[in-house]
Parts: C-alpha cells; structure tokens; sequence
C-alpha cells in the first residue's frame, strides 16, 4: 500500500511503476495496492454521464487551469466543494484568471475560502449532515448510507440541485441528465453488491462491495507485464526508467505533503491557519547560516514566499519541507512557487519537484 502523494513528481509515474513491480518479483501474489477504482463493478460512466453523452466529453487537466484561466479560454466557471485557488499549481494564474472582468465566476461551497473570495457570486451549500450520500471507499469495501441529520439550513442547496437548475435554464433537461439520483445510483450500482441491493443500503444496511476476480490484470496480455506493451502508446520505456533531475546545484527541491489536522485546505476554522513554516536540513542550514525560526525567502521563475525555519533531521539535504496548501507569512500560497506542468505518462502533477532557491530574509 503505497500513498497517492508518491507520484507527484516530475518522473513519480515512473517510480509507482517500479515499486509496483516488487510484489511480482518477489513472488508476493497481489502485494500492491495503489486504488481499487477498476476493482469495483460500479457503472462510473453511467454516473459522470460519459456512457450516454452523444459528443466526447471534452476536459482538461486541473495542472493546467492556471494558464486555461488566465487566457479567459472560459468566460463562466462553476466552482464546487474545492478551492482551487489554494490547492492547484501555479496559484497566482489561478487567481488571476478569476480576477479577469470577462471571467464570471460562482463559488458554491459551506465555508468561505480563497477561492470565494475571488468570486463574482458565493451559494451556500449543505455539509454533509444536511444531505444525503453514499461514498465509495478508498482502502476497504463496506460501504453504509451517509443519512442526512437536520434540513439544509438557510439557502443552501447541493451542487445536484444547482446542476440540474443550469441543465433546465440552458434547454438540457434530458432524462438522463436530470435524472433522480437514487434511480442513478441503483442504475450505477446495479451488480456492485455482494450481499444486498441499493434498497437495503438506503434502509440502512452496511453492504460489501463485490470485488472483480483477484487473477485477473488489465493489460493486453492479461498477465502482469513486467515490460508494459502498451508503453509505446505513452512514448514511454516498456520498463520503469530512473531519470537524471537536471536541476543547479544551487537549487533545492520544494517537498510539500499533508499535516494530520488538515484534509488539503479543510479544518482550518477548528485547528488554525496551515502554519507558514518551511522544514531544512541541518548541513542546509549551517550551510546556509538558517537557525531555528529565522526567517527563509524560497523563490524560483514563478514568485516567492516567506516562511519561518525550522531546523530538522529528518530532511534530507538538497530538499525543504512545507506544509502543503497553506500561506505563507504575508499571506502569499505556497503554489505560487508550483509550476503547471504535467507528468509524461498519466498528466499527473509535480507538487513534490519544485525548483526553488532560498535565502535569509533581510527583513
């Protein structure tokens, strides 16, 4: 069981390929888990609408919204449950995107954020003890109704309520589209079960989510391939490839990844701000003249952010640790620094291959 913070990085495709590999190797039958989306029998097509679209579903990669944004390439943008001017690469472009006068912007979400305060219009929206769900896990199979506890309060409405009122506004009020989403879950979740139906989840049961066959891979050869034969269709190696980081050796490799009272922005209202500190190496510090809560420049091409220091053994040199997803002390992202650039193989993005330099604050 890996995490999925090991492939965001320049080559991190290339390095979950090759961790992947260790278990078939090793003789370990079915030793690594990365996600269990394609072990499920769940029908997602008929639920994002992909299956019964009549066009291909056109989309673009979150890395690259930044500058698809500051180009004004979309005059409306809906934002929902995220806040995206916090947590996507290259935040300053984000913002300004938002900030155009020919971008109109909505914000639905349940707390006011980054990202609400750069919309042209803000709608309440339900937490989850005022709606109804069902979530799919991640790390295990059981799955229970999430019931709804008190009314919605206020104004507020759900982004399905929200979406269906734009679908009937704009002449899109197909079947499909509009349709009552329990009869969508009970179409998507037809043959996922193994002991139940969907009315017995609505009526409370917890249910076991029947897995697809264990001897089973989804490759060509329906066999585990050390050498992927469909590499070539990604102008990849057929066999994981360590490449050289061509990086100056004044540089310092930016690493930023989760602290345990936060859940990417969320939970700051409970445990404060995501503190504005950046984490260095002793040999970098002394190297460096940095004592603890002294505080560091980190710059590259894109901006520049100021944390306060702190000295630490655990970071290796070369390398500075950050707080993911938070500000810095002026109040400045820390994705200011994290270019919109993708992964060769999978777009993925590269939040733990950012390029800065550091110096003492003069200030």
């Amino acid at each position: 069981l890996i995490g999925i913070g090991m492939q965001k990085s320049v080559y991190g495709s290339e390095s979950v390929r090759a961790v992947s590999l260790l278990p078939a190797v090793s003789g370990v039958h079915r030793g690594f888990f990365y996600s269990n989306a394609q072990g499920f029998s769940i029908d997602y097509l008929y639920l994002t609408g992909e299956s019964l679209a009549k066009k291909p579903v056109k989309s673009v990669s979150q890395v690259a919204v930044g500058s698809l944004l500051e180009q004004g390439i979309y005059p409306f943008v809906y934002v929902h449950n995220m806040n995206p001017a916090q947590t996507l690469p290259n935040a300053a472009a984000v913002r300004r995107g938002f900030e155009r006068d020919d971008v109109f912007v909505a914000v639905h979400d349940t707390h006011w954020t980054e990202t609400a305060s750069c919309a042209d219009i803000v709608l309440p929206a339900p937490t989850f003890l005022e709606k109804e769900d069902v979530v799919i896990p991640w790390g295990h199979r059981y799955v229970r109704k999430s019931s709804q506890v008190i009314p919605p309060v206020g104004e507020s409405r759900s982004e399905l309520w929200v979406m269906a009122q734009l679908a009937h506004r704009l002449g899109l009020d197909t079947t499909w589209v509009c349709e009552d989403c329990w009869k969508a879950i009970e179409k998507a979740l037809e043959h996922a079960f193994e002991n139940g139906s969907v009315q017995d989840l609505r009526t409370g049961s917890t249910l076991a989510l029947r897995m697809n066959p264990c001897d089973e891979y989804q490759t060509p050869t329906g066999k585990i391939e050390l050498a992927s034969t469909k590499a070539g269709e990604y102008h990849a190696s057929p066999l994981p490839v360590q490449h050289p980081l061509s990086s100056d050796e004044k540089d310092y490799t930016l690493l930023t990844s989760s602290m345990r009272n936060y859940t990417h922005t969320q939970f700051q209202d409970i445990y404060g701000p995501i503190p504005p500190l950046v984490f260095i190496g002793i040999k970098d510090a002394l190297r460096n003249d940095i004592k603890d809560s002294d505080i560091i420049i980190l710059y590259n091409e894109l901006g520049s952010i100021a944390m306060k220091a702190v000295i630490s053994v655990s970071i290796p040199p070369g390398a500075v640790w950050i707080p993911r997803q938070g500000n810095d002390l002026h109040g400045i992202p820390v994705n200011s620094l994290t270019p919109g650039i993708t992964q060769e193989i999978g777009g993925g993005p590269t939040f733990n291959s950012i390029a800065v330099r550091i110096r003492k604050s003069s200030d």
